[in-house]
């Protein structure tokens, strides 16, 4: 844990509000990042973020230090998360949007390949959003965040075997949607 944030966590757990207000400021852009990842979604990161900064407000006095504040906050971001796309999943009520994020432009550029990129990176959102919640976030903080089985084991509360195993069916299922083998086609449309 670098220093400056040593210092502010030490003083937002005993209490220090303006401390913990520095904390915020330090790590919402990489916790919103994580939130929108997870969720794909603008109002929903914006609304785990801050789920996620008002569960460790609370909880800050029981964090013990044994990780990095970030790791800490990382685990909660992906607790709220899941919890959302619990919910969220209950009660469906998302409305579609026609509007699709532009790609680079560039005149140096391949027209094409841009379009397949394009057009590959929604098949990939799509696919990512059909996983389930402990699926995505294995996904999202091992292939997005980089983050060793190990690290993701600690920040999901799992053992490090569930977290490879995890990954593998992830992978698998998104391989599955995105580039199905001959029989695969079949399969997937009789479930």
């Amino acid at each position: 844990m670098p220093d400056e944030l040593a210092e502010l966590v030490a003083a937002a757990r005993s209490g220090d509000r303006a401390a913990f207000e520095e904390l915020v400021r330090a790590t919402s852009a990489e916790t919103y990042t994580l939130a929108y990842r997870l969720l794909g979604n603008e109002e929903d990161a914006r609304d785990v973020v801050q789920e996620t900064y008002l569960r460790a407000y609370k909880g800050i006095e029981r964090f013990r230090g044994d990780s990095q504040f970030s790791t800490w906050l990382y685990r909660i971001t992906a607790n709220c998360a899941a919890t959302y796309l619990g919910r969220r999943a209950r009660h469906r009520h998302d409305e579609l949007s026609d509007e699709a994020p532009l790609a680079d432009v560039s005149p140096d550029r391949d027209p094409q390949g841009l379009a397949m990129a394009s057009n590959l990176r929604d098949r990939l959102n799509e696919a990512l959003e059909q996983l389930p919640p402990r699926l995505k976030a294995v996904i999202v903080l091992r292939d997005v965040y980089d983050l060793p089985h190990e690290a993701i084991a600690a920040e999901l509360g799992i053992t490090e075997s569930a977290a490879k195993v995890r990954l593998h069916r992830a992978r698998r299922r998104l391989r599955e949607q995105l580039f199905p083998l001959p029989g695969e086609e079949e399969e997937a449309r009789a479930v």
